[in-house]
């Protein structure tokens, strides 16, 4: 028996479990309550996608459909004989199956599977086993076509019925669908429910809604509760509460859940469970940020004096329970950086809550999860990382920030370089100038893959009017900044934000079209600016330029139906900016004239075609902060001695050679110099704590030299920073 069961209803990711529930279920370890988790989305994935559930897909057969879902049926057999091998494989547990699968013989193929023609250039740069996977996943997305055709059209992989979460001001068709008969997917997650119930047994269920997709799923489960086992109380918390449900006034949502909590859950599951679970300990129920239902009458009780805990506070996330060696791993785009959130197992952390930065103008910097922003000490954060690899025998972390702290990051990087850690972690970043080549170079060194960040839309204007606290110039630096220490970078870009023209638009398409063909960008995405009730366009839209078409609010209030003054039809580009990006993100296309993207009559560019080109053309600045730290990346070198003669003259050189993993090089200073250097390496080595400054290694150095910026900006010293042994953060 359990007292809480924590739930991630379908669907989420395939890959790897949204982290929500383990930073629960590792909170509440912290207070001894005892708890079980589990992601019903990959149970339903797995139960549906198997030999059985292929074969109950196929039960229906299609009629005055199109002709690719009926040639799925008549290859039925193939995909029943198939399905168990290809899951097998998504789990990496049959890897030699990618040469069966690659041998183009093996998988029935159906539409999908046309884009290989256009694609068969990104597989001589893919290895055998993601192209293997990436053949998988066209395999799994015909499979997908013909549930959403012929057996469920709310099906997807990442997300159920998310058109009734969407922008539902209303609850009336989502009420309406939850008193219908239950579909296809539904009878698969209500099996796994009640097997679930029936071994926990617990006392309250909390359902994580992170997304409008996991929606309806969640109402369905809880009616199942409800119906079949009263006694149980069910909450409802996450990031869809947090961001629409906080105009609630529906009280029909309370059939279904007995509690909706907003916001950081620690403590207001932490009072749920002494309210559901010991509640005769209290003269009065103490709620934190929860909606109930008292006297009929829909309540939000925010009665609990007790604070929030701090991020210190609240326990390593638990992974327990969860079946972390059966997420399947897809690749969807032959692309390294793009496969990266669909692709791998990975231990989900983060550095800070909220984000530092809070200003952007399209983002909901009013809700506590923007606008509270809270780091965790390094030291605090790789204790996590090692108890989560020992825990999950995974070393994988992908840090789900708004935005990481750059300074922070660095003090993870050496924390995680001084304990001699091997771990692979990526991030979502902002293009800070902060971004060094210095600083990006350490990050490499301590297994940064890959870092996301926000270019939105390419136009300084309009980064300005966004308030993004970049420009474009500073981005590109950024962005190479990254790609010359061999980390990966993916931007999110954005078009159809307020007053944008259409020539800013194309401007800004040009701008992302230089940066693919410079190679500082590797992968990107665009979305459709939206506007919503908690950013400042949402709160203040008079003052961006836009008219919103407001509508009762009472169900979920999160986007906003606006009309823009300048009166453009952004959506009309939304094909073209993503087919020229899916080309560009395979390194092809660049000189194709920006109008072949369109069906309709652009304007030419304004932006000359060498603009970022010359952004990145910079001269060296001789120049390095009194109170920068200078670290050592390297081992010592091997020295050999030797007497140099000129003109009659003779004195004492030495040869330094540095063995790097994957180069040699030597230098040659003057041997008191040279001694002087090695005497001075450990303090200054990445293992040191002692955090030397410029200053004081100048200082250091002039008690025997003169002249220290001579010696630290001279050609030796030069190759050593250029090679990532010193570096100066």
């Amino acid at each position: 028996m359990k007292d809480l069961l924590l739930i991630t209803p379908p669907f989420t990711q395939l890959n790897t479990p949204y982290p929500a529930t383990a930073y629960l279920k590792g909170f509440l370890n912290t207070k001894n309550i005892s708890s079980y988790q589990i992601d019903l989305g990959i149970e339903v994935i797995l139960e549906i996608f198997s030999k059985k559930g292929v074969s109950e897909i196929f039960n229906v057969k299609p009629a005055n459909l199109s002709e690719n879902v009926q040639r799925i049926f008549a290859l039925k057999e193939e995909y029943i004989k198939t399905i168990d091998e290809v899951i097998a494989f998504l789990q990496n547990k049959k890897p030699t199956l990618a040469r069966q699968i690659c041998s183009m013989n093996f998988l029935p193929e159906a539409s999908r599977f046309n884009q290989l023609d256009d694609m068969e250039y990104a597989f001589g740069n893919m290895g055998l086993q993601d192209k293997a996977k990436h053949l998988a996943t066209l395999y799994l997305e015909d499979l997908s076509d013909y549930i959403i055709e012929n057996v469920d059209e709310n099906f997807g992989f990442s997300r159920y019925a998310e058109r009734l979460g969407r922008s539902a001001n209303s609850f009336d068709e989502l009420y309406q669908k939850l008193q219908s008969d239950k579909t296809f997917v539904d009878n698969f997650t209500l099996e796994i429910l009640d097997k679930k119930l029936t071994v926990t047994q617990p006392k309250l269920v909390c359902f994580s809604v992170p997304f409008p997709g996991n929606l309806y799923s969640a109402f369905r489960c809880a009616q199942h509760i409800k119906n079949h086992y009263p006694k149980i109380k069910t909450a409802f918390g996450g990031g869809f509460a947090n961001t629409e449900l906080r105009d609630l006034k529906d009280k029909r949502v309370f059939e279904f859940f007995d509690f909706i909590t907003l916001d950081d859950g620690e403590l207001p599951i932490e009072l749920l469970f002494e309210n559901v679970c010991h509640s005769e300990q209290s003269e009065e129920s103490l709620f934190k940020r929860t909606f109930l239902l008292e006297n009929g009458e829909i309540v939000y009780k925010n009665n609990s004096e007790r604070h929030d805990y701090k991020q210190a506070e609240i326990g390593t996330p638990d992974y327990t329970d969860l079946p972390l060696d059966q997420y399947i791993s897809v690749i969807e785009i032959a692309n390294p950086m793009h496969s990266l959130w669909s692709d791998g197992r990975w231990n989900k952390l983060t550095m800070a809550h909220g984000c530092y930065w809070g200003k952007c103008t399209f983002c909901d910097i009013s809700l506590d999860y923007i606008k509270i922003y809270e780091p965790i000490a390094a030291k605090i954060l790789v204790d996590r990382m090692e108890e989560l690899i020992e825990k999950t025998i995974e070393n994988g972390f992908h840090f789900v920030d708004e935005a990481a702290p750059p300074a922070l990051m660095r003090e993870v990087a050496l924390e995680i370089l001084r304990r001699k850690l091997v771990v692979t972690w990526w991030t979502n970043i902002r293009f800070e100038k902060s971004f060094t080549r210095d600083l990006c170079f350490l990050l490499k060194l301590s297994g940064c893959v890959a870092v996301s960040g926000g270019l939105e839309v390419a136009s300084d204007r309009l980064l300005k009017l966004i308030n993004k606290g970049v420009s474009v110039s500073q981005v590109a630096k950024v962005t190479r900044n990254f790609t010359e220490a061999g980390i990966m970078v993916h931007s999110y870009l954005m078009y159809g934000y307020p007053t944008q023209t259409e020539q800013e638009t194309i401007d800004s398409l040009e701008m992302v079209r230089q940066m693919f063909e410079m190679g500082i960008l590797q992968s990107g995405f665009w979305h459709q600016f939206a506007m919503t009730a908690h950013s400042p366009v949402g709160k203040n839209p008079e003052e961006f330029g836009v008219i919103p078409l407001l509508k009762e609010i009472t169900f979920a209030n999160n986007d906003v139906e606006f009309q823009d003054k300048t009166g453009i039809n952004h959506s009309k580009f939304s094909f073209g900016l993503k087919k020229s990006l899916f080309n560009y993100m395979h390194g092809i296309c660049f000189e194709n004239p920006l109008q072949e993207w369109f069906d309709f009559k652009i304007s030419k560019t304004t932006i000359h075609p060498d603009y970022i080109h010359d952004c990145l053309l910079e001269e060296d600045h001789f120049s390095t902060k009194p109170n920068a730290k200078i670290i050592w990346t390297s081992v010592k070198p091997l020295v050999e001695f030797y007497t140099k003669t000129k003109k009659g003259n003779s004195w004492e050189m030495a040869t330094l050679t540095f063995h790097e993993k994957t180069n040699v090089f030597s230098i040659n200073l003057e041997k008191e110099k040279a001694v002087w250097l090695l005497e001075t390496i450990d303090e200054i080595s990445i293992h040191s704590n002692k955090n030397v400054t410029f200053n004081q290694l100048k200082a250091k150095y002039e008690l025997d030299f003169d002249d220290f910026e001579l010696f630290w900006y001279s050609k030796p010293m030069q190759i050593l920073k250029e090679n990532g042994v010193i570096l100066t953060l």
